[in-house]
């Protein structure tokens, strides 16, 4: 018996359960009905004639997608929160009051159904100025609207390339109502917890970070711009400004390492020989190809402006100038290198310069030039009559080894026996008769014996210096002529060294230089110079929510 009454208690429960639900589904269905009915959309709320319909606008950032350089657009994903009061929504006055009191949550409403502000994103750049779903608007007993549409914007930016890859962006997002004026509409910021946000709200929770971009700053401002009147619909506008600065490492991992290490290599032509002039042209020339490649890697990644050279640019052409200064060094050393005494003669002060100065200067390991005097002395005088200034090269012992590998290799392939009286047959010559015409002039044992032999002589005796002064001659210009030559090659030498030296200091200052500007260009510490203001949320506000802080750069 108690049990069968326990189970008509149970049932009797679920009745009045599901009629109660039921009661209240029908009354927000009525509620609904009735709020739409005889309610037009295109008419803006105004309960009085004059009403200005107020609505307040949040934007909240939920991923930074990327920013096109070569586009100069911003691409994001953010949700925009926008609240107003329409007065025909209302339910908790008379008479909706009676009927539908019991009704104290929000109600879902069709977006598409009502009156909508008509804001939208004014500096739209690809011709979606629509948001991505139009979803439910909730609506509160007094008649207030509250709208979460999400939207992927691209919006224009305006690129500065001057520091790139070390460059800060300053992108703004700029709405305003496509049909109604300040007259008829105020956009102002929305306020939470008695503080203005104005700034660009993050939730940490759903927030993507981006790899390429950091936010540094992202503050929020209604604008009025006086050259207009508030029946213009350019007179307001809520922008949201996103401050980022570019995460270098990419770039510097991918083309500025590669480009430094291979325009370096450039340097290393130097180290060739200086009659080496084929090879260092060809070197020096493969480095300017690969420049040129690494400008257009570049070219495809900038906007196409010419207001101003991206710093990457600027490096690559500073390179390129010091590798075709390179090749021009590689032409002249080649040109001095081959140079003869025939073509081009050394003056002393010259081979004083370029043989004793610069390498001492340069701390070169060679011979210096040293100055020979040839004393003449005059009879009765005793000083010196001329002097001659002779370079004294330095014999390297590669020379001397190949001589002494040669004079083995003929002795040992010539008897000793042959050797010896070869030089004895050569002494029967021209020498042979003139010591015989004096040997018998000798015999005679008188002075007009003697000269008659010495005059028998004498023409064979004139041949005979005649002979060794020609040879004596031909020797020596031949040496002065190979010194000459070893003179001009040690000055190719010493040119390349200073050329070396010069390109090496020019290239790597001038690569710290322009690295080191680019590395000091940071976002301003203020989002707006001379205005106190963080626009940024409150410090305690901050702690809780925890992780936010990581995004404000």
């Amino acid at each position: 018996m108690d049990s069968g009454l326990g189970f008509c208690l149970f049932v009797l429960l679920r009745i009045i359960l599901l009629a109660t639900t039921a009661l209240s589904h029908n009354l927000e269905a009525d509620l609904f009905q009735d709020l739409m009915k005889d309610y037009n959309k295109n008419v803006r709320p105004m309960e009085n004639s004059g009403d200005v319909t107020k609505v307040h606008i949040k934007m909240t950032l939920t991923n930074l997608i990327s920013l096109n350089e070569k586009e100069e657009a911003l691409t994001t994903c953010v949700w925009i929160e926008m609240e107003w009061c329409d007065y025909r929504l209302r339910w908790d006055q008379m008479p909706r009051s009676a009927l539908y009191g019991n009704i104290t949550s929000q109600l879902r409403m069709p977006s598409q159904s009502l009156w909508l502000p008509d804001v939208i994103l004014e500096n739209n750049v690809d011709g979606q100025f629509e948001v991505a779903l139009y979803c439910n608007a909730l609506v509160s007993p007094d008649g207030c609207v509250y709208w979460l549409p999400p939207a992927i914007y691209r919006s224009a930016c305006t690129i500065t390339v001057n520091y790139f890859p070390f460059d800060w962006q300053n992108c703004t997002m700029v709405f305003r109502s496509q049909t109604y004026s300040a007259n008829e509409i105020e956009l102002v910021l929305k306020q939470e917890d008695n503080y203005t946000l104005e700034w660009v709200d993050i939730d940490p929770e759903a927030f993507t970070e981006n790899g390429e971009w950091a936010i540094k700053h992202r503050p929020a401002k209604k604008l009025i711009n006086p050259q207009y009147t508030k029946d213009d619909l350019e007179y307001q506008e809520v922008v949201f400004f996103l401050i980022i600065q570019r995460k270098p490492l990419f770039y510097i991992i991918n083309i500025i390492s590669p480009c430094v290490l291979f325009s370096s290599l450039g340097l290393l032509v130097y180290y060739l020989p200086a009659k080496a002039g084929g090879q260092k042209c060809f070197m020096s020339i493969a480095t300017l190809l690969g420049q040129t490649v690494f400008v257009f890697l570049i070219a495809k990644k900038v906007p196409e402006t010419s207001q101003a050279v991206p710093l990457i640019g600027k490096y690559l052409m500073f390179v390129m100038s010091v590798t075709t200064m390179v090749v021009m060094n590689c032409v002249i050393v080649l040109n001095v290198s081959q140079r003869t005494p025939n073509t081009h003669k050394m003056t002393d002060k010259v081979r004083k310069i370029l043989l004793n100065t610069l390498p001492r200067l340069l701390r070169m390991q060679m011979q210096p030039w040293t100055p020979e005097q040839d004393i003449v002395s005059e009879v009765g005088n005793g000083h010196a009559a001329s002097r001659n200034y002779v370079y004294v090269p330095h014999y390297r012992r590669r020379s001397s080894m190949t001589l002494i590998m040669k004079a083995e290799e003929y002795m040992l392939k010539t008897s000793r026996s042959e050797l010896m009286f070869k030089r004895l047959r050569e002494r029967n010559g021209l020498i042979k008769s003139v010591l015989d015409k004096l040997h018998n002039g000798l015999e005679g044992g008188t002075t007009e014996h003697l000269c008659a032999s010495l005059a028998n002589a004498s023409v064979d005796l004139k041949q005979c210096v005649a002979s060794c002064k020609h040879i004596a001659v031909t020797a020596k210009q031949k040496n002065v002529f190979q010194n000459e030559n070893e003179e001009w090659f040690l000055v190719a030498r010493v040119i390349d060294r200073a050329c070396f030296i010069v390109m090496a200091l020019v290239y790597w200052i001038g690569t710290v230089a322009i690295f080191l500007t680019g590395h000091f260009n940071k976002a301003p510490l203020s989002p707006f110079p001379g205005d106190p203001k963080t626009y940024l949320p409150p410090t305690n506000n901050l702690t809780e929510s925890g992780t936010a802080t990581e995004y404000l750069g």
